[in-house]
């Protein structure tokens, strides 16, 4: 073996020995946090977690069912805002962009992408809140929605131009126009794409705080309709973390696990979705 041969083997050896420990590195962060999560919360992760409404202080047992039944209904709201723009903004970008206002759309997208989420909080509670002078779940939602927009209109947008232009041009062929070729060919076939980006849409804004403090603010109540305050597995985490409560304490952490469990499985199973297409595809 010359030497070269084997400094270049022992680099890829190293290197190849140096990521995959970093790899290591990173997934034993992820599941040292959910059985840190666990081993703090474990004794409150029961039935009544996930049926019972809080207790008042001093008591034990109880649960969140309540935060679990006001984050799906912040999510829907979420969804309802900002799937709609976000994926019809995304087709406009694919399939009619290439203008000065398509730049200015995807610029724009981009800076809506990475203003602060206190920020959106603060915007809904100016504009919302402060005009029906009570917090409600659908200023809540609304933020959300806010928040997911920019996410999906680039998500959706790229996973349209993956779609191969032959696609387009054999539908053209058979005599459909362009409007229709989008509609009955390109969108569906990136339609399993496009649906998990706004699942892992959804499961970013999940875990979101700041803006549900100053939208949907929190309730140890069931809040029926829309228009009331209503509470959250996020804000009861930030709730129950900074009281000085054990049994509160020990609640917070079993939500933690409980949201971040949520996140994690739609995380996965959006993955998992992904490369079953590519393989297809391929």
């Amino acid at each position: 073996m010359t030497p070269r041969l084997f400094y270049r083997k022992a680099t890829n050896y190293v290197m190849l020995t140096l990521t995959g420990l970093c790899a290591l590195v990173a997934v034993g962060i992820l599941f040292f946090i959910l059985g840190y999560l666990l081993w703090n919360g474990g004794t409150s992760l029961n039935l009544d977690f996930f049926t019972k409404l809080p207790v008042p202080v001093g008591e034990s047992g109880g649960g969140m069912a309540n935060a679990l039944v006001g984050t799906g209904k912040l999510l829907l709201i979420a969804s309802l805002v900002g799937v709609p723009i976000g994926f019809l903004g995304g087709v406009y970008l694919s399939e009619y962009g290439g203008s000065t206002f398509s730049f200015l759309v995807r610029y724009m997208t981009d800076l809506l992408n990475g203003v602060p989420s206190i920020v959106i909080g603060i915007f809904a509670y100016t504009v919302i809140i402060l005009r029906q002078h009570h917090f409600s779940t659908l200023a809540g939602g609304i933020a959300l929605g806010i928040m997911m927009i920019p996410i999906a209109v680039r998500s959706s947008e790229e996973f349209l131009r993956a779609v191969p232009a032959s696609l387009r041009e054999a539908a053209v062929a058979l005599g459909a126009s362009k409007s229709r070729a989008i509609v009955t060919v390109v969108i569906p076939a990136a339609l399993d794409a496009i649906i998990t980006g706004i699942m892992l849409d959804l499961a970013r804004v999940a875990g979101e705080t700041a803006p549900l403090i100053f939208t949907a603010f929190g309730n140890q109540f069931w809040s029926p309709g829309w228009n009331q305050p209503t509470s959250s597995l996020p804000v009861m985490i930030y709730s129950y973390a900074i009281s000085p409560y054990d049994e509160w304490h020990r609640q917070a952490w079993s939500a933690g696990f409980v949201l971040l469990s949520l996140v994690l499985f739609v995380n996965v199973f959006s993955r998992l979705v992904l490369a079953r297409k590519g393989h297809a595809r391929s």
